[in-house]
């Protein structure tokens, strides 16, 4: 039996219309003006001739307008494939013909593409454009059904496209607020990308829980901040460097008492920046999630953010997770292995790729491919991809654990940590690091830094210095496209 929901903004825009539901620039819209909008907008793409249950393509910016668009697709039942605008048009064109979406809608400004696929492509100007009479909305929604579709970038291969169900989306907002609460006066900033599972979910939770979002083109750490203030907003979704950037520019100033915390992904931050953030009263909720989870699975409290530096946290309440070891058997505590996860927020499996969903499910539990450990307390620390993992010797040398480290340097801002071959020890830790503004630390330093907090084989065997690390655009670190950094200009060792 499945179980079936109102259309989320519909029943929305009819509980609570002219509350706000989107800041943008100097705009701003009301529920009832954006389920106006964007039935509208579903309308036009009937008039074209689109129809429920297909994919569309969906190559967008950070804009109010992609807000109408994504919300347009719900409204009649349209399976939405989101592109990450900042890959190759051939990465795009792959997508669209793996998806096998019908039509894509695209920026102006994205025309190269237009002339490399073969499906029907209409800008958003055009497409707001259209004529239309008539809408047919999707009164309800089957929580098991399909909403979007977001490719993830895989270390190896080509990526494969997450099926994500509204069942996914609502309880991914669900076990949000009952980990993080909510209040009436709640305000999420987003300066993530909504092509990115981190951006569209804070959409989601904007619709399901009635919360205005402050929508930025880009992250900027002086508008966040200003934001943050004369917008009241209470919550922001960050990683790690733009936390840095904001702690940064903040100086000696500090957020207002209403802000309620940065929520933040990518990975675990680094003790400095956690107490530089306790120092200006900023709480920050530590998470892991993925594309797969529709977002944040685990995440930790603020008041364990220092007495469980590096975790992750707990499970959201309807979330499970468990470690297991190579021979399927569950880890004791602290023991290193798989993290598998479990909940309603976690995808049925991959677009087209039967065989893949296969191997990753066993039993109902998702085999994220990450390693991690549980204390005896049941909080989860994620120590890294199981195909970033270095084994050097014969020893298992985590990327991550080293980056913290180096991070707690007062001259590094950011670092990354791969494997190179060996011909002695099979593989060894390499460090490509970004000097902090007007810092001259050497690698001779680094290198008795490392000495000094980890055990001699986790120890970087060079360090290079670039102006820049390679981050995809949820800003999350590329290990294996550190190596192409050796060869450019500006790095040395």
């Amino acid at each position: 039996m499945h179980e079936t929901m109102p259309n989320f903004l519909k029943k929305r825009a009819f509980l609570t219309p002219d509350r706000t539901a989107v800041y943008f620039n100097e705009e701003t819209i009301s529920f009832k003006e954006l389920y106006d909008q964007s039935s509208q907008t579903a309308g036009k793409l009937q008039a074209l001739g689109v129809q429920k249950d297909q994919f569309i393509g969906v190559l967008l910016r950070n804009h109010l307008d992609t807000i109408v668009i994504l919300f347009a697709l719900q409204l009649v039942g349209i399976k939405a494939v989101i592109l990450n605008n900042r890959l190759a048009a051939k990465e795009l064109v792959w997508q669209l013909n793996d998806s096998g979406a019908v039509t894509l809608i695209l920026e102006e400004d994205f025309y190269e593409i237009k002339g490399e696929i073969s499906i029907p492509s209409i800008t958003k100007e055009e497409l707001f454009a259209v004529q239309a009479d008539f809408t047919e909305i999707q009164e309800e929604i089957n929580l098991s059904d399909i909403c979007t579709i977001m490719y993830t970038s895989g270390t190896t291969g080509n990526p494969k496209g997450v099926l994500q169900t509204y069942g996914n989306h609502w309880w991914s907002a669900v076990g949000s607020a009952l980990n993080l609460g909510y209040t009436e006066s709640d305000r999420w900033l987003c300066s993530v990308p909504l092509f990115h599972i981190s951006g569209y979910s804070i959409l989601m939770r904007s619709v399901i829980y009635g919360m205005p979002i402050i929508l930025h083109p880009t992250f900027d750490a002086n508008q966040a901040i200003e934001d943050i203030k004369t917008k009241q907003v209470t919550i922001m979704s960050v990683v790690g460097t733009m936390l840095s950037r904001i702690v940064e520019n903040l100086k000696n100033a500090q957020l207002p008492d209403y802000f309620r915390g940065m929520l933040l992904g990518g990975g675990p931050a680094p003790l400095p920046l956690l107490q530089a953030c306790m120092e200006k009263g900023i709480p920050v909720f530590q998470t892991y999630g993925m594309t797969e989870t529709a977002s944040q699975i685990v995440t930790l409290a603020p008041e364990y953010s220092i007495s469980k530096l590096g975790s992750a946290g707990k499970p959201l309440f309807q979330a499970e997770y468990k470690i297991l070891l190579e021979d399927g058997q569950t880890a004791a505590p602290r023991e290193a292995g798989e993290i598998v996860v479990k909940g309603p927020n976690v995808t049925p499996g991959y677009l087209n790729r039967p065989e893949a969903t296969k191997e990753k499910f066993n039993e109902g539990w998702f085999q994220t491919g990450d390693i991690g450990y549980s204390d005896e307390e049941g909080f989860l620390f994620v120590l890294d991809r199981r195909s970033d993992l270095i084994i050097s010797g014969g020893e298992n040398v985590y990327p991550a654990e080293i980056e913290s480290v180096l991070l707690s340097h007062p001259d590094v801002f950011d670092v990354g940590v791969t494997g190179l071959q060996d011909e002695t020890w099979g593989q060894v830790p390499v460090a490509f690091i970004v000097r902090k503004d007007g810092a001259r630390v050497t690698g001779n330093q680094l290198q008795q830094y490392c000495l000094d907090h980890l055990a001699k084989y986790k120890v970087p065997r060079t360090f290079h210095f670039t102006e820049s690390l390679p981050r995809n655009a949820s800003k999350k670190l590329l290990r294996r496209k550190l190596t192409e950094l050796v060869s450019e200009d500006g790095v040395s060792e």
